[in-house]
């Protein structure tokens, strides 16, 4: 029943969206600041691939294999990045100790996020601030890259959203993306993209390498769960978790959710 009221909520109206994801995320941060736990994503597993990692950051090999994913669609050495929904700051860590970036800037809606990114992440290329996906508080032209990793499906007008991406982006700049998305709705994201004013240089469905890593990690996160969120609610995080049995790995296995991941660039 729980989880019914919430997915009314949310679907109420686009200012709605934005409220809960911001107040679930503020929670999210507060309501477990271990700071072994640097990811939320649902993590990406594929035969073959399985790129070192240091012993530090093996605990979370899959969600980290998500966005090595996603940003080794491009060369990012020495580029200028901007992370849009950083989360609790793992990726943008991850992509500045292995991927060699001159700089990345984490961005995300909640103050409580990004005051423990700033306390548990410690990269001198690497910094976070607090910002809306719908008004980026940077100039025009600012950065070379912009990533935005299973967020953009909470964004209350995602047309507005990737508006704001295209003016941040440089000219020739590149946006990489990957979300989830009703499969019956796929399309549109593509149809926004070109919209824009970005160019499709490839695309995936990557909904497969998804199932195989929440399938992996479904035991330690239902542990973590167990552990840290209130019984009456456990159900609400392992959805939002994507655990075996969960509606959104039902969603995945069934067909009706897909998971996308794209690299674009901004058209000259």
């Amino acid at each position: 029943m729980l989880q019914k009221i919430i997915v009314w909520f949310i679907q109420f109206s686009p200012s709605t969206k934005r409220w809960f994801w911001k107040k679930w995320y503020t929670v999210f941060a507060n309501r477990a600041q271990n700071p072994d736990f640097k990811f939320m994503n649902y993590g990406f597993s594929e035969d073959g691939f399985f790129p070192e990692l240091h012993t530090e950051d093996e605990l979370e090999r899959y969600p980290i294999h998500l966005y090595h994913h996603v940003v080794s669609q491009i060369n990012v050495t020495g580029k200028t990045i901007l992370e849009i929904g950083s989360g609790r700051g793992g990726g943008a860590s991850y992509v500045s100790r292995y991927l060699k970036p001159s700089s990345v800037v984490g961005m995300d809606i909640s103050e409580s996020a990004v005051e423990l990114c700033q306390s548990i992440h410690s990269v001198d290329t690497l910094s976070f601030s607090v910002g809306d996906s719908e008004n980026i508080p940077f100039d025009d032209h600012s950065f070379d890259v912009v990533l935005n990793v299973e967020s953009s499906h909470c964004y209350g007008n995602v047309d507005q959203f990737l508006s704001e991406v295209n003016r941040v982006l440089k000219p020739g700049g590149h946006f990489l993306w990957c979300d989830l998305r009703p499969s019956d709705g796929q399309d549109d994201v593509f149809n926004q993209f070109e919209k824009a004013g970005f160019s499709l240089l490839q695309k995936c469905d990557i909904t497969s390498n998804i199932l195989s890593a929440l399938s992996q990690m479904t035991e330690s996160r239902k542990k973590a769960i167990r552990e840290t969120v209130p019984r009456f609610i456990q159900n609400v995080f392992e959805s939002y978790a994507g655990v075996e049995g969960s509606k959104v790995y039902d969603s995945f296995q069934d067909g009706s959710l897909v998971y996308l991941s794209a690299a674009l660039s901004k058209k000259k």
